[in-house]
């Protein structure tokens, strides 16, 4: 008896350490899983806060997207952001037993043992739960890992999905899920996706929308819709049938919706060549580049605008932005560029786009210069290749694509041929900003940036012309002796320049020649001999000091002939300066941002945009009234004549030598917008003053933005005059009324050497 009680403690303690061994072996494998001697654990930290690339995303004032700056991009949601059509597919593709399992499922692993590895049915299915999914999207598994790897790494991401199953709630792992995975098509995270295959918010997802999004999980190039639109369709019929199965929908819902022709309309990849604004969030990267190496997180470590997942809101209001460019495309393409290919067109000479005074070796300069600022002529550069290896490259026929209006062409030609075709492009700048906030609302840097990518509003420097005469006149204003009905001889005026040569400048017309004229028909017809005569006066050294409070940084030479407007200055220059005006003569800089925040939505800057007063209100108001004249009867009336504006408007066209530049700034109550168009290079311009007048070139994008502005009641934009300054002026601005006098007020030119 005593030796059967013996054999039965034996044979119990041995059933016991069977039983109970691979138990503690199993207890000491996760234990040390765990704790991390098997290799890389997240941390508590970690899982609290995963790390992970998050798009910097971009706010105009109206509340829309207007771009991300990403390595991947992906910008989080919230559960309560997701459409419930969306996480009913997400359940019944990827996890249906989700809500009921603590992030490993073992019924999944053991339908995996049996039916998969023991049955060989490979279309039965993965165990991995959703969070172990999620596991892997936060911690990549290593390259090409072994099979003893592999089940070391299936263990720790089970133990990371059962500690984020106790840091998150079911609703929380779901939207970190969706925020992750890999959608295809530069689409990081659900918000990426929904807004570049269908253009909606996630919260916004039909089932059948929801449903191939959901498919594309399996292999986004695989079942691409537009690339793979078959592949797509049936794998989209898979998800709709799982929602079906599950009862997320109804058998006639099913009937219904995979009927439905995939829907790619909308379809849009998100990249910085596309959208609104590409210029302006071009130039706002390289700013804010800048800006986040003086910035720092609470870590020491400076902001990186690519994986921070900040939120920069802007002044850009995307309505304005919108209207800013269409306004120059179609001024641009249904205009301006038919009228100069029409210019140009059967010219004998072999360098048009060029104008004729330009010599072989000036045009030559230009081309070569334009070779050398090419990504093709630095890549062979690098390479190693000599310069006449790199020209005979240039002058190689292959396949390219190349801009036009009506959409890229396929072609061949050499890359040389293809910089003389894009030559003959004018390009266009405009920027348009709120008078009293100086919040910039349009932005708009050329005529494409896919393809061309300078930017005209900031990287630019162009000859301003008669654009910067109003300057001249605010100086003879500010100083009193002046008013918009003073009357000034229209007579040549000579200079001794410092080498002791003599200068005259000429008017462009003869008109009233040798009488005297008012100052404000001098501006409004742009009288060259009245500006001589107002800077000989005055001096170039006073005239800079003015456009300094204005917010002309751009180098200007002190010479008398600053005041024809031979300054190369910027749209953004220009524009800023003559906001001053509507705002009583209180310069406020551009600016178009207004606070920065991380990912959690905490301020890191607001922007608070620098202020000086340039002028006093009245001298301010006196300009006005002067600039208006030039829309009432000077070089803008067009506006009224041919595009119906009636309400009080101030402008000024300007027009560079030999029609390089054309130039136009109206001035409103409300906003303030200067245009530019011309050349790549300055000689590629028209020959005829009547083609390349700014009245002619820019003016028109001003008249068709500001209609497109004026028909939308929504901005508000009123069409008020300007507010008269708060003691009245003591200076007649009628000028009918002054010469009704017996003996108007004359000033003579006093020689001074």
């Amino acid at each position: 008896m005593h030796k059967k009680k013996k054999k039965i403690r034996k044979y119990t303690l041995a059933f016991w350490l069977l039983f109970s061994t691979p138990m503690v072996l199993a207890f000491l494998l996760f234990f040390t899983i765990s704790i991390g001697l098997w290799g890389f654990m997240p941390s508590f930290e970690e899982l609290e806060n995963p790390k992970s690339n998050l798009a910097s995303e971009i706010y105009s004032a109206d509340g829309e997207l207007l771009g991300t700056f990403y390595i991947h991009n992906r910008s989080n949601v919230q559960f309560d952001e997701l459409s419930p059509n969306l996480v009913n597919t997400l359940l019944a593709t990827e996890d249906i037993r989700f809500r009921y399992h603590s992030g490993v499922d073992i019924r999944s692993i053991f339908r995996v043992l049996v039916r998969n590895i023991i049955g060989g049915q490979r279309s039965a299915g993965g165990g991995s739960t959703l969070t172990q999914q999620l596991t892997k999207n936060l911690f990549p598994r290593q390259d090409n890992p072994s099979f003893a790897q592999i089940f070391i790494i299936k263990l720790k991401e089970w133990v990371t999905a059962a500690r984020l199953e106790r840091n998150y709630t079911k609703d929380e792992i779901i939207a970190m899920y969706l925020n992750t995975v890999d959608f295809g098509s530069h689409a990081f995270g659900i918000k990426s996706a929904a807004k570049t295959y269908f253009n909606v918010n996630p919260d916004e997802l039909k089932v059948e929308e929801a449903a191939l999004l959901i498919g594309l999980l399996k292999a986004p190039s695989w079942y691409h819709p537009v690339r793979n639109p078959e592949r797509a369709f049936n794998r989209r019929q898979v998800v709709l049938t799982q929602m079906a199965r599950y009862q997320f929908i109804t058998p006639e819902e099913f009937d219904s919706l995979r009927t439905l022709p995939l829907d790619m309309s909308n379809f849009h990849i998100q990249d910085q060549h596309t959208g609104i604004a590409t210029y302006f969030r071009e130039h706002l990267r390289t700013e804010l580049r800048n800006w986040s190496q003086t910035k720092y997180k609470p870590d020491g470590t400076p902001y990186n605008i690519y994986r921070d997942g900040l939120k920069i809101y802007t002044t850009i209001d995307s309505r304005m932005q919108t209207y800013a460019e269409e306004a120059v495309r179609e001024h641009m393409a249904y205009d301006i560029q038919p009228e100069f290919f029409r210019h140009w067109a059967g010219e004998e000479y072999e360098h048009a786009p060029y104008d004729t005074d330009l010599t072989e070796d000036q045009v030559q300069e230009n081309i070569n210069r334009t070779i050398r600022r090419s990504d093709r002529y630095r890549s062979l550069r690098r390479m190693g290749l000599s310069e006449d290896s790199i020209m005979a490259n240039f002058n190689e026929p292959r396949r390219m694509q190349v801009f036009s209006y009506e959409g890229d062409i396929d072609t061949i030609m050499s890359p040389l041929d293809s910089i003389w075709y894009y030559k003959h492009f004018l390009q266009a700048g405009m920027m348009a900003v709120e008078p009293h906030t100086g919040h910039v609302k349009a932005y708009v840097g050329g005529i494409d940036f896919r393809h061309f990518k300078f930017d005209h509003v900031t990287g630019s420097r162009r000859q301003v012309g008669s654009v910067f005469k109003p300057f001249l006149y605010t100086l003879a204003m500010q100083e009193g002796e002046f008013g918009p009905c003073t009357r000034v001889p229209n007579t040549p005026v000579t200079f001794e320049l410092w080498d002791g040569t003599l200068w005259t400048p000429s008017n462009s017309s003869d008109e009233r020649e040798g009488e005297m004229v008012t100052l404000q028909w001098a501006l409004a017809n742009s009288v060259n001999y009245v500006s001589a005569f107002l800077i000989k006066r005055y001096s170039p050294e006073a005239l800079i000091r003015l456009v300094r409070r204005m917010g002309v940084e751009s180098p200007i030479p002190p010479y008398p002939a600053i005041s024809l407007g031979t300054p190369d200055l910027s749209v953004y220059e220009i524009a800023g300066a003559n906001a001053t005006y509507a705002n009583k003569g209180v310069y406020i800089q551009p600016t178009y941002i207004t606070r920065i925040e991380d990912q959690s939505g905490n301020l890191i800057e607001a922007f608070i945009p620098h202020r000086e007063e340039a002028m006093n209100e009245e001298t301010a108001w006196l300009m006005l009234e002067l600039m208006k004249g030039v829309v009432s009867e000077g070089t803008g009336r067009r506006l009224t004549w041919r595009y119906g504006f009636n309400h009080p408007i101030a402008g000024k066209t300007g027009t560079t030598q030999s029609n390089s530049d054309g130039w136009f700034v109206g001035i409103t109550p409300d906003l303030v917008a200067a245009t530019w168009v011309g050349g790549e290079d300055r000689g590629i311009r028209f020959r005829e003053l009547r083609l390349g007048q700014g009245a002619n070139t820019a003016l028109p994008i001003w008249a068709n933005f500001m209609n497109k502005i004026y028909n939308d009641q929504n901005l508000g934009i009123n069409k008020e005059d300007f507010e008269p300054p708060m003691h009245p002026p003591s200076i007649e601005t009628d000028c009918s009324k002054v010469e009704q006098r017996e003996t108007p007020r004359d000033y003579f030119i006093r020689e001074v050497f």
